[in-house]
């Protein structure tokens, strides 16, 4: 790409070694911040927000640094957040004319991005072993969802190693195939026996030592980069407590049913001898996955709650860990319905500080955040999954499941020191929920699954599922559930390692009387009391060209 002459002879930039620095201050001419209106017409904004710090071009790439203020309080511009953000981008080969922009084509793009939440890098040594856990040319069905179960052997380690980095290795063009991969500990008393095959999980000839797989050691979700441990956290490998034998768990989301798709897709664990202060481990929180949980159709918003209750936090931490445990990342997990994530936090009854959220949520970019500062979990708070769904495009009820047109409300909450608690989640009461649509008697003793209803008469001999989506559901009738599911008693799930639980497993426990809905931290917009306005963030804006293209492609705006 040729050099623009027009770039050095912007006031108050001097060119050096192919860098262009700018002062801070009004944008020089061929740098505009604009906005789009509902016809998707470009408009210069009377509020020029946007500050150009540098330019660089090459043969081959244009870099474009720029920042602005967190919180413009420019009502065309959007506050940047810890949500997630979706960029968008657009160039074309020519300037900008009195006209008003040229059409773009085919050069432009989308990508979600946590713009708050980079990568924390940590500079490891590229000596460090690692081992990768694949799948080998998995045969995926040609059908709506799969999830896929392999069994692997962590490397034989002769002392305590911890794993400081976890990247994931999804097969080239199979990015929006594979949606997201758990990795759980198994019980140690299994041997090399169960590592001969693969097989679908949840499926009733599953071998039956998949089921003794129930700890999340690990979660990725589509979209999602490798992810690093801070540097006193390490997850740990090769001492007795450790996972020997782990189960990786391969959610494969095939809308199109496409055939002949094979994959070999998994995780690579980079490790060190060189120890950590701590052991990490991983609460998987939420409302566990079940019919129980429903949303009705044509519902432009609805929320869940899952409840990691005082209760199960009270015995696990009381019993292991008095002093807390310390929450440094979280991942929010939702499907295709999903819209806002909050993980809500309350000690001693008092709401603290959101421990994460995602008020733009984004199916296809998921992803573990890490928090700024780490959270203290001590016995006595209770923490809630709060997520907001949107079923106005949908005519039946949509069901908690693991399709991905199922949904699901989970947190994975990454923590340090590993104590013996590995699920804090609650199921709501379905029979209350029944009651809404006016069921009044059900066939018992249960023999089938969904169960089946014996009275009223419009519902007779239907399973609850039919007998939901027979409903006439209407959007103040959905508000009206809305409200009476988020007060219903829940049955708590506290469970450990190896599948065993704690006492409070399965006992019910009322929902604490919260503020609903919550309420976000006011951003006042004055130049004299804002609270953000030292805060700002820098963006690199990279455009790399191919040869083709180099003799014409002019100023981006």
């Amino acid at each position: 790409m040729r050099r623009r002459p027009a770039l050095s002879r912007w006031p108050g930039w001097e060119e050096r070694e192919g860098w262009l620095p700018a002062a801070r201050g009004p944008a020089p001419p061929l740098y505009r911040d604009y906005f789009t209106d509902e016809n998707r017409v470009l408009k210069k904004d009377p509020q020029q927000d946007y500050h150009l710090e540098y330019a660089m071009e090459n043969s081959t790439h244009t870099i474009l640094a720029f920042s602005r203020e967190l919180h413009t309080c420019d009502a065309n511009d959007k506050s940047i957040t810890e949500s997630t953000v979706r960029v968008i981008w657009a160039y074309h080969h020519k300037d900008m004319g009195e006209a008003g922009q040229n059409y773009h084509g085919s050069n432009r793009g989308t990508k979600s991005l946590r713009l708050l939440n980079p990568e924390k890098e940590e500079v490891l040594s590229a000596s460090l072993p690692y081992f990768d856990l694949t799948n080998k040319d998995v045969p995926v069905p040609d059908k709506d969802t799969t999830y896929w179960c392999q069994m692997f052997k962590i490397p034989v380690q002769h002392e305590k190693h911890h794993v400081t980095k976890v990247e994931p290795l999804i097969q080239k063009g199979h990015e929006n195939l594979v949606h997201h991969i758990l990795l759980y500990q198994c019980s140690s008393n299994l041997n090399d026996s169960v590592l001969d095959y693969g097989h679908e999980c949840y499926h009733p000839n599953m071998p039956d030592s998949f089921l003794t797989c129930e700890t999340v050691i690990f979660a990725w979700a589509i979209g999602g980069e490798g992810f690093t441990y801070p540097p006193h956290v390490g997850l740990s490998i090769g001492t007795a407590a450790d996972p020997q034998f782990v189960l990786m768990e391969v959610h494969y989301d095939n809308p199109s049913y496409t055939e002949g798709l094979i994959d070999n897709s998994g995780l690579r664990l980079i490790y060190t001898p060189v120890l950590r202060k701590y052991d990490a481990g991983v609460i998987e929180a939420g409302l566990w996955v079940s019919l129980f949980h429903n949303i009705p159709p044509g519902m432009p918003e609805f929320v869940s709650e899952g409840h990691c209750t005082l209760e199960c936090l009270e015995e696990a931490l009381g019993a292991e860990r008095p002093a807390g445990i310390h929450v440094f990342a979280v991942l929010l997990h939702a499907h295709l319905a999903g819209r806002a994530i909050r993980m809500r936090h309350f000690h001693n009854g008092e709401e603290q500080k959101l421990l994460a959220y995602d008020d733009e949520f984004d199916f296809n970019f998921q992803e573990f955040q890490y928090l700024k500062e780490e959270r203290t979990i001590l016995p006595g708070d209770n923490l809630i999954t709060e997520c907001h769904y949107s079923t106005v495009d949908r005519i039946r009820m949509t069901w908690g499941g693991l399709s991905t047109r199922n949904e699901m409300c989970l947190s994975y909450l990454l923590y340090y020191p590993r104590i013996n608690l590995t699920r804090c989640a609650s199921i709501p009461d379905i029979m209350e929920q029944l009651q809404f649509i006016g069921v009044k008697e059900i066939y018992r003793p249960v023999r089938t699954w969904p169960f089946i209803i014996k009275s009223p008469k419009q519902y007779k001999n239907l399973s609850f599922m039919d007998a939901m989506n027979k409903f006439k559901w209407s959007r103040s009738e959905g508000l009206s559930y809305n409200e009476l599911v988020l007060k219903l008693p829940v049955n708590v799930r506290c469970s450990k390692t190896d599948n065993a639980e704690w006492s409070i497993q399965g006992m019910t426990a009322l929902p604490p009387e919260i503020e609903r809905p919550y309420k976000t931290e006011p951003v006042i917009c004055s130049s004299s009391s804002c609270l953000h306005c030292s805060l700002f963030l820098t963006l690199l804006f990279v455009v790399c060209v191919t040869a083709s293209t180099i003799g014409n492609i002019g100023p981006f705006v």
